[in-house]
Formats: structure tokens, C-alpha cells, sequence
């Protein structure tokens, strides 16, 4: 492989691939070859779908060599988390429950990524059933953070973070039910886009709890993950030309974000605040009491559905599974209906307050992850550990799920660390845009 193939964003190989600079079968060989040499590469794919991957991507050759490409990612393959359909390839999510299972379609996302010539490089590793942040898995592997890989990466789009921080996919997607997508993304120094629920089909997708689950990009650069989501939404790619922060008006989230944060975490945060400052952004300082009144209900809407949509299967072969992750599953059989349905009552209650107090900003600001990533023998041998360490991975990202928006993380300047930019529902345009321009202050 041409070694620059491996850092380059997913949008300057579609350039090339524009230019008749690069050949798609040569740029989807190399990855999977990459992927199947690569002594992390079995810790990151669970499967490689090479004659997929090649046919897709001799269709995008012959489009570039007849001027005819579909899209500027057309012939530029990517990895998928492995809880999205592929027709006659297992998808398992992650689980020894579902060991062998082998849809009979593609998810529709999968579908979309074909018809704008996405070759799909193969089924990335990931949680049992996308439930933790962490990206433990002893049942099948658990993917390795990019600065260190006796550490997680990150989950539950664990292996989609590694196979691009690993330079094994030029791009990822991945879920995103509490922070699945920004975790990873935040602690491998990519960006990761929380798309809006609802919004992007999950026909086809293994769900975890359908009413927060939605699918996102993982990828180098906010331009990448701008394109990555007009794929997925079937929409125009959002305009990122001469994006600036001057004038811009985020609010800084105080309220539980801040609590307990990891001294490297803080000061990453501190130092992104004060150069978005240095760019002519105004940066105001606020408390919002819904934040943390929806905190405490996460608990009853996340188990209760979780467990209603898995408990068959779980209790049929209750072994297969992590314990911890099993006993977070397990904790919805507690919950009556009654309560769930009042929970849900009183979260679109807190949603509307919340919406009306941020939206006299352009987005709020928030550390990506509390925490840094923990060592996998420590998590393995400690299960409250686990659980403890689990639950303040996903509490800053859960936030933006709580309050129904999109999210977008950015790296903030220092290794592992992610600035979150939040934003109302189906503001991802306006979002990406303000993304790309805080990527550029912080990057400089």
C-alpha cells in the first residue's frame, strides 16, 4: 500500500480517484490487504467482505475512467460496525448470542452506501449488542486504542474508531445510542457526527433501544464525516465553505459535564475554550437543571427498552454473555411499564425547557469523555470497575441522546481528548459547519 493512502481524509482520495490519480480496485485492495496483514488487524474486523469489497469497487473504476462518478466518495471504501445488515455475510453485533446469524438483505444504509459506490471493506468489532462505552468485549475482541493497545478504545463503535485510527479504513460508520459514535471517535482523535433520531433509516440495523439509537460517521475530518452523512441521509453534502467562528455563540455546559473530569481531560477542554475564544467566539457559562433531571431517568428509559427488546434472547443463554454487560440488560426487569411511559412523558417535558434555554447559542460545548481509556486486563478483572468506569464514559455523550439533538466531536488539540459541539434536532448542517471551523482553530 502507498503508506499516504493510510492517513489521507476519505475526501482527498475521492479527489484523487477524480483526478485519475488513483484506481479504486488498487485503494480497496491495499485496505484489505492492510487489514489482513496487520497484527491488530483480527482485534479490529470481525469480518473482511474482500469480493464485495472488489466488485463494488471494479463498478466505481469503470464510473471514474467514463466520467460518470456518483458522488465525490465513489471508489473509496469503508468499514462498517457490525450490527448493520449484509445480505449472505454474518452480522452478529458483537455477541456469541447471535454467532452465525446471516441476514438475508442489506440494512438500508448499506443499500445507500452502494448506490453512491462505497465499496464496504468488511464488519468491524464492537460491544455485545453496541450496550457499553467502554469497547470491552472479551466474547469476541476487544479493538485497541490508538495510543495504546493494552487500553479500550472506546465503544461501542470500538473497532469502526480503531480500523481508521489503525489506517485499516479510510472512513467508518458506526451507531450511536449514548455515545457509541463520540467516544471512540473522541479517544482516537477522529471526528464523530451523533446524527439526529430518526433521521437516518435503522431498517436493517440490530437495535439496542430504537427510540435513541442512530447511525453516524467516524472519520478523520469533519469534510469526511460532512460527506459520510449526506451518504447516509441521502442528501446534498452540507456547504463547509468559509466556515468561521467569528461572531459564533456556544454556550459551555456546566451542569454534571464538568464533574469529576480527568485533569488531562480538563485542561484539553480549558485549552480548546481559550483558542475558540482567541477566534471571535463568545463563550458564555451555563447551568441547565433539566440536564441533570434527565440524568436520573436515564437509567428506567434505557434499561426498560433495552431489556424488552433483548430478554428472550438473553435468558435463553444468559452464559454468552460479559457479565456486566448482561447485568446492565438485566436492570430493565425491574422498571414497570408505568414507570417507563411517565419517564418518557417527563423527558419531553426537560427536552422542550433545555431547547428553549440553548437557543440563544449556535451549540453547546462539552468534554467528549470525562475519563481517559482504562487498561483491558484491569476492566476484565474488575467488573465494578467496569461498570463504575462505564457509566462516566458514556455521561457527557448521553446528554446530547437525553435532549434529542445531534453532536458532533471534534479532536480538541491533545491525544484522546474530544471537544462535543451539540445542537438541536436536524441542525447537522449548521452543526458540521461550525465543526469545521473549530477544527481548523484547533488544529492550527
Amino acid at each position: 500500500m502507498n503508506d499516504s493512502w493510510q492517513t489521507m481524509s476519505a475526501a482527498q482520495l475521492g479527489r484523487e480517484i477524480e483526478d485519475g490519480q488513483l484506481c479504486p480496485v488498487a485503494l480497496t485492495e491495499a485496505f484489505l490487504d492492510a487489514a489482513e496483514s496487520h497484527h491488530m488487524g483480527n482485534r479490529i474486523y470481525a469480518r473482511l467482505t474482500r469480493q464485495r469489497a472488489l466488485d463494488a469497487a471494479a463498478a466505481a473504476r469503470g464510473r471514474a475512467r467514463s466520467g460518470l462518478r456518483r458522488g465525490p466518495l465513489d471508489g473509496v471504501p469503508v468499514s462498517w460496525k457490525d450490527l448493520f445488515d449484509t445480505a449472505g455475510i454474518g452480522t452478529e453485533a458483537g455477541t456469541a448470542l447471535f454467532r452465525g446469524r446471516v441476514p438475508d438483505e442489506d440494512a438500508a444504509v448499506i443499500t445507500r452506501a452502494d448506490l453512491a459506490g462505497l465499496p464496504c471493506l468488511g464488519k468491524t468489532h464492537m460491544t455485545e449488542l453496541a450496550f457499553s462505552g467502554l469497547g470491552l468485549n472479551p466474547s469476541t475482541a476487544s479493538p485497541p486504542w490508538r495510543h495504546d493497545p493494552d487500553h479500550v478504545s472506546g465503544g461501542s463503535s470500538s473497532g469502526a474508531a480503531a480500523s481508521v485510527a489503525w489506517g485499516l479504513a479510510p472512513a467508518a460508520i458506526g451507531s450511536d445510542t449514548g455515545g457509541s459514535v463520540r467516544v471512540p471517535a473522541g479517544w482516537n482523535d477522529l471526528v464523530g457526527l451523533k446524527t439526529t433520531a430518526g433521521r437516518i433509516p435503522l431498517t436493517g440495523a440490530v437495535p439496542l433501544a430504537a427510540r435513541f439509537d442512530t447511525v453516524g460517521p467516524l472519520a478523520r475530518t469533519v469534510e469526511d464525516a460532512a460527506l459520510l452523512f449526506a451518504m447516509l441521509d441521502a442528501s446534498p453534502a452540507p456547504d463547509l465553505g468559509g466556515a468561521s467562528l467569528v461572531g459564533a455563540r456556544f454556550a459551555v455546559l456546566e451542569t454534571v459535564a464538568l464533574d469529576g473530569i480527568a485533569p488531562a481531560q480538563e485542561r484539553a477542554f480549558d485549552a480548546a475554550l481559550d483558542r475558540l475564544a482567541s477566534a471571535g467566539a463568545q463563550i458564555t457559562r451555563i447551568r441547565r437543571p433539566e440536564v441533570a433531571e434527565a440524568m436520573d431517568l436515564a437509567g428506567i428509559l434505557y434499561t426498560s427498552e433495552t431489556y424488552g427488546t433483548w430478554a428472550t434472547a438473553i435468558e435463553a443463554y444468559p452464559e454468552r454473555m460479559f457479565p456486566p454487560v448482561r447485568e446492565r440488560f438485566q436492570a430493565g426487569a425491574a422498571h414497570k411499564a408505568f414507570d417507563y411511559i411517565a419517564a418518557w412523558h417527563e423527558l419531553d417535558r426537560l427536552r422542550v425547557d433545555y431547547a428553549q434555554a440553548a437557543a440563544g447559542f449556535d451549540a453547546v460545548l462539552l468534554p467528549t469523555t470525562a475519563n481517559m481509556p482504562p487498561r483491558i486486563d484491569v476492566l476484565e478483572a474488575d467488573h465494578d470497575l467496569f461498570t463504575r468506569e462505564n457509566l462516566l464514559t458514556l455521561r457527557n455523550t448521553r446528554i446530547a441522546n437525553l435532549m434529542g439533538g445531534c453532536a458532533l466531536t471534534v479532536p480538541a488539540g491533545a491525544p484522546a481528548a474530544g471537544l462535543s459541539l451539540m445542537a438541536p434536532p436536524m441542525a447537522e448542517a449548521r452543526l458540521l459547519r461550525l465543526g469545521a471551523a473549530a477544527e481548523r482553530v484547533l488544529a492550527g
